[in-house]
């Protein structure tokens, strides 16, 4: 970039396109936001068939579109506030370079040379003339300073070394000026799609480089604007983004979508809006990974005669395969199957009146991590938080995420004048294997610290008018965390709901952290997880005769106990749940006893004669 050019730039021109884009930004989400919950979601309630389910595609199809519209508009809009705060840095250097030389009675010409007067002491009878200089953009080599110093040391006019400084320092100013163009021209050039009217798995993958691309080269930029708190609690968490301008919040949820997503105590509609940019290019890059490995060979079995008895064995084709992709296979079916289901609760708002989702938490590491709410929880009179347990990853998150769906539309039912979001929080590596596995406490305590912080979180980020009513529910090991965080700290809620509980390491419910009597319980017909905890499960903190240990279900823990067997008759009837999976089933005494608390209405609970 030239002397004139730079001079002449003016940055606030750039941060008006910046603030375009970021309108655009911000039209293209309320635009998808309108297409997801209020005409799709419209559609979903009051029509049926197969024109209906075709306009559904197509709407799911314009919200793909609307979304990546409004994730490039963002990172358009954040390239653009980095080049002009980097342009902006290399004027302010110029600028003072130039102030500096005319206090110095230098004059800079129109091609950034500087221009100096006579002076000095005589030599033979005449003042050291003056002169003109060009600079020279740093750093040099160590015999290349030395030289300049040296010319600069035995010059008789004492102006020259001053002009020399001069000049150099817009050279370096000219110098970073260009650099800053030649490194974020070609980030702007890549923000664009294929000319086509489908975002397709590519264009989503292309979208994190571009993301990497821009943040990588306004890490300067990134690094002026206020930093979150480290090891910050949720509530100065939310202090640190209410301090931020607009234009700040922007650029974090563009550019550090994966921090600003992950963050407890910020808006749960800005978590929404980062987590679900992580989610989309995570899932286009494992679909795009899981189509270039070959398939499996349908000949996976074959049978063998040993010792004179057939033998069921894999196939040489299917050994061979597994050996080079079975292991990654697994790991992405897994991975997309998740995601699936989350993309399906996103397409399922609206039936049944299922309220917005909002995603909360997002990762496809490990086992995966997944906090997904039916309905705003900044908002919400009441909200519900549950925790599975043993087995509960990512790839098998459909089922839980279906059952605080079967929640919220039996609180709707319950009492349909009710704000209520229910929550999935899937944010610990739960135990994987029951024998292996779930006899471990260490699960429950490394996962109790994020659950306190996230409940305490949705304190912080909450914006209706006075406190929420907060319920916990735990299923299985689930409950054990929660005991866990109580504990271990403050659980920050007004209600427990125990399901199949194996022990959750306290031994009474007055050791819940809740106000006595908000304890409840539920242990279902053929259910043997709680006689698991009873003879040893690492849930069970306390012990009386024999080693029995003590859990939720038995009288001694002080719990509400919930009935879970049929109720009434006629179109009341509800049914029972039985085994360890059916406590969320539509129609089941133990679903409907849950949305009693969860709506604040304790005294509709049944207990079990």
């Amino acid at each position: 970039m030239d002397f004139a050019t730079l001079k002449a730039f003016k940055p606030s021109e750039y941060e008006g396109a910046a603030d375009g884009y970021r309108a655009m930004d911000n039209s293209a989400e309320r635009a998808k936001d309108a297409v997801d919950n209020r005409i799709s979601a419209g559609i979903q309630n009051q029509v049926e068939g197969a024109t209906a389910r075709a306009a559904l595609g197509q709407l799911q199809q314009l919200a793909q579109n609307l979304h990546y519209l409004q994730t490039e508009c963002g990172l358009a809009s954040a390239a653009l506030y980095g080049f002009a705060f980097d342009i902006e840095a290399a004027k302010r250097k110029l600028k003072a370079a130039i102030e500096d030389a005319h206090a110095a009675n230098c004059t800079v010409t129109s091609d950034g040379s500087v221009s100096y007067p006579a002076g000095g002491d005589k030599v033979d009878g005449k003042v050291p003339e003056g002169g003109k200089v060009e600079g020279s953009p740093g750093p040099w080599d160590p015999s290349s300073a030395a030289v300049r110093r040296q010319a600069i040391n035995i010059h008789p006019n004492p102006n020259y070394g001053k002009a020399v400084g001069f000049a150099d320092r817009i050279a370096d100013a000219l110098q970073e000026a260009t650099e800053a163009d030649a490194k974020w021209a070609p980030k702007l050039q890549a923000l664009k799609a294929d000319d086509d009217l489908v975002v397709s798995n590519k264009d989503w993958a292309d979208t994190q480089k571009d993301m990497k691309g821009v943040r990588d080269a306004g890490e300067s930029y990134l690094n002026s604007l206020p930093q979150p708190p480290k090891d910050g609690s949720p509530k100065d968490n939310a202090a640190w983004w209410k301090g931020l301008t607009l234009e700040e919040q922007e650029a974090w949820v563009s550019l550090r979508p994966n921090t600003t997503g992950g963050l407890d105590g910020l808006p749960s509609s800005v978590r929404d809006e980062a987590n679900r940019t992580v989610f989309a290019e995570k899932r286009a890059h494992v679909l795009m990974e899981l189509n270039g490995i070959p398939k499996p060979p349908d000949n996976e079995w074959t049978w063998i005669k040993s010792g004179g008895y057939p033998s069921k064995v894999h196939t040489d084709e299917w050994t061979e395969w597994h050996r080079q992709y079975g292991h990654r296979y697994e790991q992405l079916t897994k991975a997309r199957d998740g995601m699936n289901s989350i993309q399906n609760r996103f397409d399922a708002t609206g039936k049944e009146s299922l309220p917005e989702a909002y995603l909360l938490g997002f990762s496809a590491d490990g086992n995966g991590r997944a906090i997904i709410a039916n309905g705003n929880p900044d908002t919400a009179d009441h909200q519900a938080v549950y925790t599975p347990g043993t087995t509960a990853n990512l790839g098998a998150i459909r089922g839980d995420i279906d059952r605080m769906t079967e929640l919220w539309r039996q609180t709707n039912a319950a009492a349909p004048d009710a704000s209520v979001s229910t929550i999935t929080w899937l944010g610990y590596d739960a135990p994987q294997d029951i024998v292996k596995d779930a006899p471990f406490e260490h699960y429950a305590y490394d996962g109790a610290p994020a659950y306190r912080q996230f409940m305490d979180g949705l304190d912080a980020s909450y914006s209706g008018s006075g406190d929420p009513h907060r319920t916990a529910i735990g299923h299985s090991y689930g409950t054990t965390l929660i005991g866990a965080a109580a504990q271990t700290g403050d659980l920050n809620a007004d209600d427990v709901i125990f399901a199949g509980s194996p022990g959750v390491k306290v031994g009474s419910a007055d050791e819940m952290d809740v106000p006595k009597g908000h304890v409840w319980n539920e242990e279902a017909d053929g259910d043997p997880v709680p006689d698991i905890g009873r003879w040893g499960h690492g849930g069970s903190q306390w012990k009386y005769g024999g080693g029995t240990g003590i859990i939720p279900s038995d009288d001694l823990f002080g719990a509400n106990q919930m009935n879970t067997h049929p109720e009434g008759s006629g179109p009341g009837t509800t049914k029972g749940a039985e085994g360890h999976s059916e406590y969320w089933n539509r129609g089941t005494t133990a679903l409907k006893n849950q949305a009693w608390v969860v709506v604040g209405k304790h005294g509709y609970v049944t207990a079990p004669e």
